[in-house]
């Protein structure tokens, strides 16, 4: 599988991990609508106690280039309390970008090309074969069920985490890769 290593500035100062506590990938997307710009909002130091940024293992371009930003032996920031004994997969997609949290715009309508679900199917089958312990997948929408209060009014509740959304082809996905989905209430 072609593969590009790009690992973020910062990538020595996240926890180190066995990968045998590895046991369940988190698909996510950007939220934004490329690589580039997801590379810039990575790299943003938001976790000042570690000095390190929101950040997934892998990324899949709507191409299907795959890059690596974090090694699996390393702890990425992409999912509350989930973060120690999984794999974060994000996708290129606009999601709800530019008005994530306001109200009126968090429909997804941004599809998901054939080819970055291939490469994810790709990435996934050899992620299986290389940690024994890799069960399960999740959408970060099924992990981090929290409300919260909309850009433009407090009174008004929308999910923090939406992703991948509704245009997500689990079907298609769950049909090609050993792996069981998991959804809220995982602990």
């Amino acid at each position: 599988m072609d593969m590009h290593r790009n690992l973020f500035t910062y990538v020595e100062r996240l926890e180190s991990r066995c990968t045998d506590v590895i046991n369940m990938a988190v698909i996510h997307c950007t939220e934004l609508p490329d690589l580039v710009m997801a590379r810039i909002w990575g790299e943003k130091i938001v976790h000042t106690s570690s000095q390190t940024g929101n950040s997934g293992h892998f990324y899949i371009d709507r191409d299907g280039r795959i890059e690596e930003w974090v090694p699996i032996s390393r702890v990425a920031h992409h999912v509350r309390g989930r973060n120690k004994d999984t794999i974060g997969i994000e996708l290129v997609n606009n999601g709800r970008y530019p008005n994530w949290h306001h109200s009126s715009h968090q429909d997804m309508t941004d599809p998901y090309p054939g080819e970055q679900i291939d490469s994810l199917v790709r990435l996934l089958g050899q992620l299986v074969s290389q940690l024994p312990g890799l069960t399960g997948v999740a959408g970060h929408e099924d992990l981090d069920t929290e409300l919260q209060p909309s850009a433009e009014n407090k009174d008004v509740q929308i999910r923090r985490k939406v992703d991948p959304g509704p245009l997500f082809p689990w079907d298609q996905l769950l049909s090609r890769v050993a792996l069981e989905r998991h959804t809220t209430g995982v602990k």
